[in-house]
């Protein structure tokens, strides 16, 4: 019996050993078990703590359907049986990780325990393997979720194996039913007989997402969370002093109508449709904000421009007041910090063509009104003197009665358009940042460099709008000062210099708490958990107690009265879904 445990455990691990040194991330064991290989943050049970170390994952492999099968089955079946057989095999398909038996989670606990023992394996295991980390099914009356087994080294030798479990309870909103703080020093106390102990807490609040009303969760993609560390934890629950150390966690998805930068999107995203165009030959073109056609405005606005009477600044502060479309009108007052009250001709007319053409041939009869009124002579008007647009060019031009011929074919007229809304907004953006002093034009001159092509000033045109939407969310709904705001600003610029954009990305900066204290302090965290730990380095062990709004477990459903979501009806106090941490530690002769 001895030898076949050894043999078994020898087997498990060559497979964990070849998974490890192989590129691959998964492989199925024994047929009904697969194994992966990644991240361990990934997981919101263990990211406490295994951080982003790699790991092997076990659980039960789920059967797939193969191309060819499906393809028999829509062939040769026609009888109703089949058809529901066939429709259970597809569900199974879209089934999510499913956990294995709490006996055979064991099993191969003890297997990965016994490789690493090199006194009973024979095994070479330098260097040692990942952690191991098994899904169970709770079937256990602790209520068991993950098991887990990590080697512990010295000196590159591995001397034992710290072994985990991690336990789960449905939600409540009983409080006097959740654990005390001395019940859990009890018990890391019974375990590890430590002659001292260190304790932690954390908390994660959010400050800004999805809002309830009338007890209906409108979903945001948009966030700030707020993660608090500590130490000398006195109770479960409490609210993270002052003294406590702070991160914000900011993920802002564009689009949000309660943004302040909400027009300001609407803008990106014609100005995105015409390079998407140009990129793809297609475009699906947005509908008109104005009711009146491209060509009529245009037309409208030359005219206004010929029978000016007064001197070309008296022009301009006339033209530069623009008639507020209803969508304009409509949205909030915030949405006055980028505009400009010194728009020249060649914004304006972008102002004017975005909210209505609707074609290429909208364009291109647009701008051959523009170019025959300044080859003619009848407009003279004013552009701002490091305008880099074809058309501002053109009017450069004109002031020498000298205009260069412009075929208005093929793709020139999009791109004559990308251009002029491209200077445009690259204006708006410097004139708020410099404004504000939150950086300088040595620091935009990546963003604002027109070196590269169109599409690539697009994309940095993107990333410079991500950045102004950070900025607005965290100073209009969180109200950060400036030093904060400036930091952020930084932060942001010198990331996207290297990174691709990516509008899912989460920033972080560290705060002050007493600067967001009238946040959180009157709030429920939808995260909260406290850590003991005692030993030092390798043989450190720990117990952690974590309260979640939101199951953190994704392979078991809770039996409860709540739903897997946070809790928000009549009852002020929020529902918890509680997990325990326990390690223990055994140590090889």
């Amino acid at each position: 019996m001895g030898s076949k445990v050894i043999s078994n455990a020898k087997q498990f691990f060559n497979t964990l050993r070849c998974l490890q040194e192989e590129e691959s991330s998964e492989l199925t064991y024994e047929e009904d078990i697969q194994i992966l290989k990644m991240n361990g943050g990934k997981f919101d049970a263990l990211n406490f703590y295994s951080g982003n170390q790699t790991i092997f994952v076990c659980e039960k492999a789920v059967p797939k359907i193969s191309a060819p099968a499906n393809q028999q089955v829509a062939d040769t079946s026609n009888s109703s049986t089949d058809e529901v057989d066939d429709g259970a095999d597809v569900l199974q398909t879209e089934l999510g990780p499913q956990p294995l038996t709490i006996m055979k989670a064991r099993e191969l606990l003890s297997w990965y325990t016994l490789s690493q023992n090199a006194g009973l394996s024979g095994e070479n295991n330098s260097p040692a393997l990942h952690p191991l980390w098994v899904r169970c099914d709770m079937s256990d009356p602790a209520g068991t979720v993950w098991f887990g087994a990590e080697p512990v080294c010295v000196s590159n030798k591995v001397t034992g194996v710290k072994l985990y479990s991690v336990t789960c309870k449905g939600s409540t909103v009983d409080k006097r039913s959740l654990i005390t703080l001395e019940e859990l020093k009890q018990e890391h106390k019974n375990r590890h007989h430590p002659s001292s102990m260190g304790i932690k807490g954390s908390a994660r609040f959010t400050l800004f997402g999805s809002t309830v009303v009338e007890n209906t969760i409108i979903e945001s993609q948009s966030s700030v969370t707020v993660d608090f560390k500590w130490s000398h934890v006195e109770s479960i629950l409490e609210i993270p002093p002052l003294s406590s150390t702070a991160v914000l966690n900011i993920k802002v998805a564009s689009g949000d109508m309660r943004s302040p930068m909400f027009e300001m999107y609407r803008e990106l995203e014609f100005l995105q449709t015409l390079a998407d165009g140009l990129r793809t030959g297609e475009t699906e073109w947005m509908e008109p904000l104005e009711n009146m056609s491209a060509v009529n405005l245009t037309k409208a606005y030359l005219e206004e421009l010929q029978n000016a009477t007064k001197t070309l600044q008296d022009q301009a502060a006339k033209t530069a007041q623009i008639p507020k479309t209803k969508s304009e009108t409509d949205t909030p007052v915030l949405n006055s910090f980028l505009e400009r009250g010194d728009l020249d001709f060649v914004e304006q007319l972008w102002v004017r063509m975005r909210k209505s053409v609707t074609s290429y041939q909208d364009i291109g009869d647009c701008l051959k009104l523009v170019t025959e009124a300044l080859r003619y002579g009848d407009i003279k008007p004013w552009i701002h003197r490091d305008s880099s647009s074809s058309l501002s060019k053109l009017i450069l031009q004109s002031y020498h009665q000298q205009i260069d011929h412009v075929s208005l074919t093929g793709v020139t007229p999009v791109n004559m358009l990308l251009e002029m809304g491209l200077d445009k907004m690259r204006k708006d953006y410097i004139n708020y940042l410099i404004g504000e002093e939150l950086t300088t034009l040595n620091h935009l001159s990546y963003y604002l460099s027109t070196d590269v092509d169109l599409q690539e000033q697009v994309i940095r045109l993107r990333k410079l709008h991500h950045l102004l939407e950070m900025i607005m969310t965290c100073s209009a709904f969180l109200g950060l000062p400036y030093d904060r705001l400036f930091l952020l600003t930084q932060s942001c610029l010198q990331h996207y210099k290297a990174a691709p954009y990516d509008k899912e990305h989460e920033f972080k900066m560290q705060i002050k708490p007493a600067l967001i204290s009238h946040f959180y302090q009157k709030e429920h965290p939808i995260l909260w958990g406290v850590e003991l730990t005692s030993g030092h380095g390798p043989r450190e062990v720990r117990t952690s107690f974590q309260l979640s709004d939101r199951p953190l477990v994704d392979h078991v459903i809770f039996e409860t009265d709540y739903p897997n979501e946070t809790v928000s009806g009549d009852s002020d106090e929020p529902a918890f879904f509680s997990t325990m941490l326990c390690c223990s530690l055994v140590s090889f002769a």
